[in-house]
Order: C-alpha cells, then structure tokens, then sequence
C-alpha cells in the first residue's frame, strides 16, 4: 500500500480555527457566562472567591477575545504565539493547584490544550508577511 501526502492546510485556517478557540472560550464561556465549571474555578483561588471571580473571568475572557483578534491579524506572530502559550500554561497550571478537585477530567484538559498549543506554536513559527 503506498502512501498518500497531504498538503498543510492554509494558514489562514490555521488563524481562524486557533481564533475561534479563543472566541470561544472568551466570549461564550467567560464574558457570557455559559460555562458556570469556570466562574467555580476561578472562584476556588485563594483572595478572589465568588465576589472577585465574576469580575476576573470576564477580564480574563476580554483578554482571550483579545488574543482571538490578534491571531487572526496575524501580527508579530511569534509574539503572539508566546502570549497565548503563556497565558494557557498559567491557566492550567492555576486550575490544577487550586480547583484540582472540581475540573472534571484534568489529564485530559492539559492533554487537549497541550494540542492545541503544538497548533499556536507551528502558527507562531510561521513568518509575518511584511
């Protein structure tokens, strides 16, 4: 049996698939409040609890709506490619420490995102077009 090669897809595809996630999970989940697991994770960091969490999540979701836009601008990406690893391993990282006990399934949210940022990573790689 031979092999078949594919192409990559477009890059473009690539930014408005990685934008979508952050769209996603910024406005639907955070600023809209759709998700309610998250306002409970946030909620379970010391110094914040549910009087500060409401407010944090949706400065959070405006930041993820933020990087949604910057990746579809496709401006400086490996910057921008670096903003989003970075921001996702400190949101993982916290929700690991200080809600471990109500993330429903925290070896597989850290094996989705570590895909997800291997996807960040190979756009950010890419050159910006001058």
């Amino acid at each position: 049996m031979r092999d078949v090669t594919i192409a990559f897809p477009a890059l473009a595809l690539i930014r408005v698939v990685i934008a979508a996630v952050w769209l996603y999970e910024g406005l639907w989940c955070k600023i809209f409040g759709r998700a309610r697991l998250e306002a409970q994770v946030v909620a379970s960091v010391p110094k914040i609890g549910p009087q500060l969490g409401g407010a944090l999540l949706k400065a959070l979701g405006a930041v993820e709506v933020a990087l949604g836009v910057w990746v579809i601008s496709g401006t400086f990406p490996g910057i921008c490619a670096i903003s989003q690893m970075a921001l996702l391993i400190a949101l993982n990282v916290n929700g690991l420490v200080w809600a471990r006990r109500i993330i429903p399934d925290p070896a597989g949210m850290v094996l989705k995102n570590s895909a997800f940022l291997v996807l960040v990573w190979w756009c950010g790689a890419i050159p910006a077009r001058p």
